[in-house]
């Protein structure tokens, strides 16, 4: 478990569109503050201060590093408060999206390490329980909070235990299936849980969907509104002898117009107490809360409204943009990184796909909460009326896009390798048995970087070569990404997946209208060699042509295979390779277990026609979770790089090759 002293905050004394300005002080009160124990001893004026501080040490971190930004900014108020009034961490915070969570990380015990959040071997970009007793529960895909803090609630009572349980969700993820399940679980137990609903209007986009229509419609409503003005105007022109009186039936009339002009009030109707909306931004307010809320029973609902990006200009006005950051100019908000290079995979699939979709009135897109992340945000600003954004709700999403498919639509659904997992039921059930073309675009794959386990997509390749009926592919550049769009589009007969990086695409894309076809279920044979023969997937075909040219140096002769089809595999050149090589070594950017390398040999094995190698490895992500740090790095450590590779072969023929060399 990580720990460590508090820092110097290192705050500037202005900042464009900031709206917290230091004042000149010899200590700040973040430098008095490791522990939320030390937190609690603060005055309330003091705590106010220490909000401006977090903030502003936040800014100050990921203005150098990068990482996620506005959603933190959002919460400073509301995580101050939450460690000031429950004993944290005996009582338990359950955060969900962990992007929010930096200030948390910040007030326990790890303000000095903050700058090493998301590198190399630093702290982890998301919440860790083997980092600190204060990260209660990993997170890093959102909507799992109240399920896990029910779970924990229900283990206190069956331990006879008392202490506190609060999950606090936000940032689009109340629209996720997962978290109506829980509420509804919840909600019919007599379990002590308090649930915070950080309702900041956003995920990484706007939030869609009808939950947030309803948050929205209920807090606007003017009506609603002025009878609440109007019933705390009361309380405070009663007199002080009759104030007890007068509070409780105010309390009575505004929760009796709440259920007149918000119908069914969701919440309570769950079986929640229902407490808000409160300004997230007010201290004083939300700590009394709190403190109120905690001598309460029963599950209770807090609905907090927040500000993403509160307190950097820049942020406030463009959320979206300022979801996560690269390291940036502190004054101007501007970025530190050169523009410039080629571009990332992504942007080419978001261009490509819009190409496309000019010839192809049925194409459509769908997001799951990503439109920037995915470029089907650029497919949305040409075609706004075929691009469906679903929320944080991936299985919904995919089925939604087989109820497309039915009507003759060809659906494209761009989602997360990692976070399309949520969705495997629905692959099989609705798109798969029924042989929907529906398209699978799968970004992250592989290696995600900084944002780790919970973001690299190291299962996609063995969840998809399991499913009948679907196509899989992984294209070695852009351009073949595209191609292979192309071909997924006009393909009928089932499903058909395609899985890239998070990366710069390797060479210069052409328009879609250049790139020569390509055949469904072909590999494409890249190099000839004698002693061994790499049958390479997806990115590491680039990688394998590097260690085939680092082994030609040793004298070993490497053939090297694009094996863009995983499945249809090309059974012509798998049979020629292996008549032709007593050696093969598969290599892919998944995980080894169930993947690329398995599903061959194993066909291998069932096909009497084929031979198989007197030689034969897999190479692949390894069986144990990577953590995160750079993409590069990460791919060296783990062999999936030139030289790795060339290691690889050298540990399969080199002794064999140096003996019969010998011998003659």
């Amino acid at each position: 478990m990580v720990g460590g002293a508090g820092g110097g905050a290192g705050l500037p004394s202005k900042r464009l569109g900031t709206s917290y300005e230091k004042e000149s002080r010899l200590v700040s009160v973040l430098d008095r503050v490791s522990w939320p124990s030390e937190l609690r001893d603060l005055s309330r004026d003091e705590l106010k201060t220490l909000v401006g501080e977090v903030r502003e040490r936040h800014i100050d971190v990921i203005s150098e590093v990068g990482g996620h930004f506005g959603a933190s900014l959002g919460v400073a108020e509301l995580t101050v408060a939450l460690h000031y009034v429950f004993e944290t961490p005996r009582d338990k915070l359950v955060w969900d999206v962990g992007h929010q969570a930096y200030i948390h990380k910040i007030l326990t015990g790890r303000n000095e390490r903050l700058p090493t959040i998301r590198q190399y071997k630093g702290l982890a970009p998301f919440l860790s329980r083997d980092e600190s007793d204060y990260d209660t529960f990993g997170a890093g895909h959102a909507a799992t909070s109240v399920s896990a803090a029910l779970g924990m609630a229900a283990g206190r009572s069956l331990l006879g235990s008392d202490e506190k349980v609060v999950a606090i969700i936000g940032d689009g993820a109340m629209g996720c299936g997962l978290a109506f399940e829980a509420l509804n679980n919840a909600g019919h137990t007599d379990e002590d849980l308090i649930v915070v609903l950080n309702d900041n209007d956003m995920s990484i986009a706007p939030n869609v969907g009808a939950m947030n229509k309803y948050l929205t419609n209920m807090i606007t409503n003017p009506v609603y509104n002025r009878v609440r003005a109007e019933v705390k105007a009361l309380i405070q022109k009663a007199p002080r002898s009759l104030g007890g009186i007068v509070e409780g039936a105010a309390g009575r009339l505004e929760e009796a117009i709440k259920h007149l002009l918000v119908p069914g009030m969701i919440f309570e109707e769950l079986g929640f107490r229902y407490v808000g909306p409160l300004d997230g931004h007010d201290l004083d307010r939300l700590i009394e809360t709190f403190e109120g809320v905690k001598e309460l029973g029963g599950p209770i609902l807090v609905h907090v409204l927040t500000q993403k990006g509160r307190g950097f200009g820049p942020a406030e006005e463009n959320p979206v943009k300022w979801h996560a950051a690269a390291p940036f100019d502190k004054i101007s908000g501007s970025g530190k990184k050169k523009a410039g290079g080629l571009p990332r995979y992504q942007k080419v699939f978001g261009k490509g796909l819009t190409e496309l979709a000019q010839d192809d009135p049925r194409v459509v897109a769908i997001t799951a909460a990503m439109p920037g992340g995915t470029s089907t945000g650029i497919f949305a600003q040409a075609f706004p009326e075929r691009h469906f954004d679903v929320g944080i709700a991936e299985g919904h999403g995919t089925t939604f896009a087989a109820g497309l498919a039915t009507q003759g639509v060809r659906p494209v659904v761009a989602i997360y390798s990692t976070f399309l997992q949520r969705a495997y039921d629905s692959i099989v059930h609705d798109v798969a048995l029924q042989r929907l073309p529906v398209i699978f675009c799968m970004d992250r794959a592989g290696i995600a970087g900084a944002d780790g386990p919970t973001h690299h997509g190291a299962f996609d390749i063995g969840y998809m070569l399991t499913v009948p009926e679907m196509t899989v592919t992984a294209p070695r550049d852009g351009a073949e990404m595209l191609a292979l769009l192309r071909l997924a589009i006009s393909h009928e007969a089932g499903p058909f997946s395609i899985r890239w990086p998070r990366d710069a695409v390797p060479a210069e894309v052409p328009s879609v209208a250049d790139i020569d076809a390509i055949e469904h279920g072909s590999w494409e044979l890249l190099v000839e060699g004698s002693d061994i023969a790499i049958l390479a997937v997806g990115t590491m075909v680039l990688a394998s042509l590097e260690a085939a040219e680092e082994l030609q140096e040793d004298g070993i002769s490497t053939t090297v295979v694009n094996c863009r089809f995983l499945k249809p595999y090309d059974r012509d050149v798998l049979s020629a390779v292996l008549r032709s090589h007593d050696a093969v070594l598969t290599v892919e950017e998944g995980a080894s277990p169930n993947g690329f390398g398995a599903f061959i040999a194993r066909e291998i094995l069932d096909d009497p026609e084929l031979p198989f190698p007197s030689r034969f490895a897999t190479h692949g992500m390894p069986d144990r979770f990577i953590e995160h740090g750079p993409r590069d790095v990460l791919l060296g450590e783990i062999g999936l790089d030139g030289p790795g590779i060339a290691r690889r072969v050298r540990s399969l023929v080199g002794a064999r090759l140096r003996t019969s060399r010998e011998t003659a």
